[in-house]
């Protein structure tokens, strides 16, 4: 018999929305598959959430719209599977695994009240510089990574203002914060919290690829809109960014598979020996 995989579920926030963020997570499972396997639950759409005693892996992505907004029901749903992840880890020597991006970590910021979130000045797009906190230097998500490193950055809405006493209270750690503006007197975003040992978030995109980036870029409405914003040479230099192999690319190739390959070693670990 061969031997079980471990159960990834992935939450899919996106509401319907066509993106490229589904085929970038899909693409780095598949290069764990011979140890993973992973099934899709329409959160915003259905309001299909898994059941978490059959999943030890999670996956929550982005998503479009206002973090702050829900139906009263999927929105309610989601916040309670939040509470159950956390529950089920202070009670279970066996931890379930999270990863939040984007939409999901906005979210998560204000279920635990750990931050502010506020509608940005205007929307921050294209290929960014991530900058490690003191904690984050020895964050285990952040391996191999360079201080700043690379991501995709595509957000209307940020996490502010963090809430010492929140933070304190619940062990959590700001690991990585936005770009340095020192023309603007702009408040920089905290860009990833390690909530626990087994939760973490991102709100760039640690799955974006140069396909999936170079797709968005072609559709003119996003074109005419950067280059509105930013210039041409802007736009000329986002194109280049997809092709330094030490940009987004190395993101992609580091992040997400560091979240994976910690948490299978832990999983490993919390085995518990079979009966003979």
């Amino acid at each position: 018999m061969g031997k079980r995989k471990v159960q990834l579920a992935i939450l899919d926030m996106y509401d319907g929305e066509p993106n490229q963020g589904m085929r970038c997570i899909h693409d780095i499972l598949s290069r764990f598959s011979e140890q993973i396997s992973w099934r899709e639950f329409d959160v915003r759409g259905k309001a299909q959430l898994p059941d978490i005693q059959d999943f030890d892996l999670f996956i929550s992505t982005g998503g479009p719209g206002n973090p702050l907004e829900g139906n009263g029901d999927w929105d309610l749903k989601y916040y309670d599977f939040l509470d159950q992840i956390w529950i089920w880890n202070q009670n279970h020597s066996r931890k379930k695994h999270l990863l939040l991006i984007c939409h999901s970590f906005q979210m998560a910021c204000k279920h635990f009240g750990l931050g502010e979130i506020t509608k940005r000045k205007s929307t921050s797009f294209g290929v960014m510089t991530v900058h490690k906190t003191q904690e984050g230097m020895k964050d285990p998500i952040f391996q191999n990574l360079a201080n700043p490193f690379w991501a995709v950055d595509s957000r209307d809405y940020q996490v502010v203002q963090p809430d010492a006493k929140k933070f304190k209270t619940l062990g959590a750690k700001i690991i990585a914060l936005e770009k340095i503006r020192n023309h603007v007197e702009y408040e920089r975003a905290i860009m990833s919290i390690r909530f626990t040992d087994e939760i973490v978030g991102t709100q760039f995109h640690p799955e974006a690829d140069a396909l999936s980036f170079m797709e968005h870029l072609k559709k003119p409405i996003v074109r005419e809109k950067i280059i509105e914003l930013k210039g041409k040479a802007k736009f000329r230099t986002m194109l280049e960014d997809l092709v330094d192999e030490n940009k987004i690319y190395k993101t992609n190739e580091t992040l997400i598979p560091n979240f994976l390959e910690q948490a299978l070693q832990k999983i490993k670990l919390s085995k518990t020996p079979s009966l003979t």
